[in-house]
C-alpha cells in the first residue's frame, strides 16, 4: 500500500499539487485521471521519488519516503516496476535483452538465472516467439507486453504505468488493461496507472483518483462513477455520447 498524506508540490512558486491525500491499495488497479494540466504526471513522479514534495508525506508500507536513507531508496527503487508511455525499449536490444536489463543492472545473479526469469516474464505476458526480435520488428501491442514483462521481472511490490494504452487500438488497449489487472491480482502488487483512457476507467478502475487543478476532486471505483453527483467527474468521464449511453444502461439495471 502507498499512503499519500496532504502532499503539495510547486514549481517557480506555482502550486501544482494542492494538499492531496489518498491511499493506493495493494492488489488493486489504482487509476489517476484528469484533464491535461491537472497534475497527474507530477503526482506520479512524486510517487516515484523523481520529484521531492514540498510538504506532506508519502509512505510505502508505513515507511516515509522523505526519511529514507540512500540505501533504503535504492532498495525501494528495486521494488518498483515502471511501464512508460512510449514503452521506452532499447532499439539495439532484443526483446529478451530488454526484459533482462533491470536484473542485470540491479542484481548480481548469473546470466542463466536472469534469462530464466526473463522467460518466465515473457511467458506470463503471452509473448510468443519474440525473444530474439527487436523493437522495430514487433507491433505496438507487443512492445507494451515487453514493457510489462520488463517491469515485473524483479517481482515488484509496486507497479507504475504512465498512459499504458497510448497509441494502441481499442481492442489491443483492452487486452493490455486486462493483462495489467491480472498481474496486479496474481502478484498482489500495488499498481498505479496514470491514464486519460475512459475505457480503462470502466474496464479496470477499482480505485480512481480524479484530479482537477492540482486538487483531488473525487475518488471512488468505476461503479461509484455511475452514481456520482460530482459535476466535474461526470463532465470529464461522460464527455462522449458512448459513455453517456453506458451510464444510462448501467443505471437501468
Amino acid at each position: 500500500m502507498i499512503s499519500v498524506e496532504n502532499i503539495t508540490k510547486s514549481f517557480d512558486n506555482i502550486e501544482i499539487l494542492k494538499d492531496i491525500s489518498t491511499q493506493f491499495e495493494k492488489g488493486k488497479t489504482n487509476l489517476i485521471i484528469g484533464q491535461s494540466g491537472s497534475g497527474k504526471t507530477v503526482f506520479l513522479k512524486c510517487l516515484l521519488g523523481l520529484f521531492t514534495i514540498d510538504s506532506g508525506n508519502i509512505r510505502f508500507e508505513n515507511k516515509m519516503l522523505k526519511q529514507m536513507s540512500i540505501k533504503e531508496r535504492i532498495i525501494l527503487r528495486q521494488e518498483m516496476g515502471m511501464v512508460f508511455q512510449g514503452s521506452a525499449l532499447f532499439d539495439s536490444m532484443s526483446v529478451e535483452e530488454n526484459i533482462m536489463f533491470p536484473m542485470q543492472m540491479f542484481t548480481k545473479k548469473s546470466d542463466s538465472e536472469i534469462r530464466d526469469r526473463a522467460n518466465i516474464a515473457i511467458n506470463r505476458v503471452n509473448l510468443v516467439d519474440a525473444n530474439s526480435k527487436f523493437p522495430d520488428e514487433i507491433s505496438g501491442g507487443m512492445k507494451k507486453r515487453v514493457a510489462i514483462a520488463r517491469a515485473i521481472i524483479m517481482n515488484p511490490k509496486y507497479l507504475f504505468c504512465d498512459e499504458p494504452n497510448s497509441g494502441l487500438d481499442p481492442k489491443t488497449a483492452i487486452l493490455i488493461d486486462n493483462l495489467i489487472q491480472e498481474i496486479t491480482e496474481e502478484y498482489n502488487i500495488t499498481t498505479v496507472i496514470n491514464t486519460h483512457d475512459m475505457n480503462s476507467v470502466m474496464e479496470i478502475g477499482e480505485k480512481i483518483i480524479f484530479l482537477k487543478n492540482g486538487k483531488k476532486a473525487w475518488e471512488g471505483s468505476k461503479e461509484d462513477i455511475f452514481h456520482t453527483d460530482n459535476k466535474s467527474v461526470s463532465d470529464f468521464v461522460y464527455s462522449s455520447d458512448l459513455f453517456k449511453k453506458v451510464r444510462e444502461v448501467y443505471l437501468k439495471k
